[in-house]
């Protein structure tokens, strides 16, 4: 198995990937809306890169937060709202929003879990602060450490409920950054003491399945390299300060805040402490380039990517209508 988890160009398999993705057994793969069409097609889809893997717990990944980053669309899949909502509801009360938080999850867990997709990239904790890039913005819940650690922490709790693994993202936090990191690297100058306030939610949910770096350079801690290819941040911060132990993904490595060929990026990212380098494009031909430059997964990623996968626990007191549930909590405050 090789340390990556691989996005795919569209809503089947091609000859050429079956070929490429059966020799290098990539950790897991991630789902764009480019590989989407309807629920069968999605299932076929899904259930070809289990077979292809031979794993049935192989990790698929999407992004399916809510609001403007939701990759399964109507009309075949509902618009749920983005967390900025649920932050809102927080203000006047907090019970009711931690509550309608968790359905949300389980909402859309259940529409993961029964198309075969077994990992949802969220929740989003970072903590924007005023004068940031809006890449977050209603994405966030908000700008209290606190509130976005519990609303975290019950989006996680209802994805797990669903029977769906979770990734808090993006570690140590991005919401200080004043670029969007696809196009630009973002440098945040903010004094050590002020990160606390970015690093605080994810010391909460440091008990997370798995957690996604932020391409982001923090002066404070270490001035030459963006946090996921430094050690500095991956160890002494992310893995000891925070204490997240599950497997670390850094976020993609296609992305412009990165610099080198992907080949170097990759490595880069596992010499810094990552488990799993995370490739979204599609692109064939650098799929082959990431797949001749990438070593055997080590054997703690692969104990903590078992782990992560053996996270979720689908309770059967789960409600078929959450989605229902979250929007009536929600109604009843705004």
């Amino acid at each position: 198995m090789t340390p990556l988890i691989l996005g795919l160009s569209g809503p089947s398999l091609t000859e050429n990937e079956r070929a490429l993705l059966r020799d290098m057994q990539p950790a897991g793969y991630i789902l764009f809306a480019r590989n989407i069409q309807d629920p069968a097609q999605l299932i076929t889809l899904t259930t070809s890169l289990r077979d292809l893997s031979g794993r049935e717990d192989v990790p698929i990944l999407i992004d399916q937060e809510g609001g403007r980053i939701q990759r399964m669309d109507p009309p075949h899949w509902p618009q749920h709202p983005p967390a900025a909502t649920f932050g809102a509801v927080w203000q006047t009360a907090p019970m009711t929003a931690i509550e309608a938080a968790r359905y949300h999850a389980i909402a859309i867990g259940q529409e993961l879990r029964h198309i075969g997709i077994s990992v949802d990239c969220l929740p989003l904790i970072d903590v924007p602060v005023a004068g940031a890039h809006d890449v977050i913005g209603d994405r966030a819940f908000g700008s209290e450490a606190n509130m976005v650690a519990s609303l975290g922490a019950a989006v996680l709790t209802g994805l797990r409920e669903a029977g769906i693994c979770g990734i808090i993202k993006h570690i140590p936090g991005h919401g200080r950054a004043e670029a969007d990191s696809h196009e630009a690297l973002p440098v945040v100058s903010a004094r050590r003491d002020e990160l606390e306030q970015d690093f605080e939610p994810f010391r909460k949910l440091a008990e997370a399945p798995m957690a996604m770096t932020a391409h982001v350079t923090y002066t404070a801690i270490d001035a030459a390299r963006c946090a996921s290819v430094s050690p500095v941040v991956v160890d002494a911060v992310i893995r000891q300060e925070i204490g997240f132990k599950g497997l670390l993904m850094c976020d993609d490595l296609g992305m412009q805040a990165l610099s080198g060929s992907l080949a170097e990026r990759l490595s880069a990212t596992l010499n810094a402490g990552c488990d799993v380098g995370l490739h979204c494009s599609g692109d064939f031909s650098e799929m082959q380039e990431l797949a001749e430059a990438a070593p055997e997964i080590s054997p703690p990623a692969c104990e903590r990517l078992t782990a992560a996968m053996a996270w979720p626990v689908q309770s059967p007191e789960i409600l078929a209508e959450a989605a229902v549930r979250r929007d009536e909590l929600l109604a009843a405050v705004t």
